[in-house]
């Protein structure tokens, strides 16, 4: 999995778009969620592997769609593709330091 705090500089504005994405139902961006498994940035071409809380998700389409759109509007952006899994499941392990404390845990 890639670690949002130790990115490469090319990768750098695609972690800062997928910020700006929230999870609505807990009311933080899907990094800090860590929703986030994998992104890959060469030369606009741009791929994410991410998952949801849950499978099924009631704002699962809501957030893949917001990802592609935050994405697509990067200057260099060329080719976004969005991959959706859920192995491994999220647990709430995943949350980011600023995540858990955004939550009060």
């Amino acid at each position: 999995m890639s670690d949002p705090n130790n990115i490469t500089p090319e990768d750098a504005p695609v972690w800062d778009a997928l910020r700006t994405v929230p999870d609505p139902e807990f009311g933080l961006n899907i990094v800090d969620m860590g929703l986030i498994y994998e992104v890959n940035n060469k030369d606009g071409d741009i791929a994410v592997i991410m998952t949801l809380t849950t499978p099924n998700c009631p704002s699962g389409d809501w957030i893949y769609e917001g990802v592609k759109s935050a994405l697509r509007l990067l200057p260099f952006a060329k080719n976004v593709e969005v991959t959706m899994v859920f192995d491994p499941p999220w647990t709430p392990e995943m949350l980011t330091d600023n995540g858990k404390q955004q939550l009060g845990w």
